[in-house]
């Protein structure tokens, strides 16, 4: 089965993606963003609700990030398996 342009920019983003995701710094800076959010948010006052906020939606960024390129290494993982699908169902008509 031949794939589009479109699919194999998205199998090279997943990729990407996955290689970002197992990345030790990458995963250390993470942390990181996430332990300072955590705190940060904590050591709000209760009347700070405009800090907390900020830092909330800063957590979410991050979590968002993350998120993303886990979507993208699930859409590449798709088309594999779709891909690959559509080889074994090539080869079975081939052979009949």
């Amino acid at each position: 089965m031949e794939l589009t342009q479109k699919e194999e920019q998205l199998l090279a983003l997943g990729d990407a993606s996955e290689a970002l995701l197992a990345d030790r710094t990458f995963n250390q800076v993470i942390n990181a963003l996430v332990e300072q959010a955590y705190t940060t948010f904590v050591n709000t006052q209760l009347d700070a609700e405009k800090s907390r906020e900020r830092v909330y939606n800063h957590y979410r960024a991050v979590v968002d990030v993350v998120g993303t390129l886990r979507h993208w290494v699930s859409v590449r993982d798709e088309i594999t398996l779709r891909n690959e699908d559509g080889d074994n169902r090539q080869e079975e008509s081939d052979h009949e």
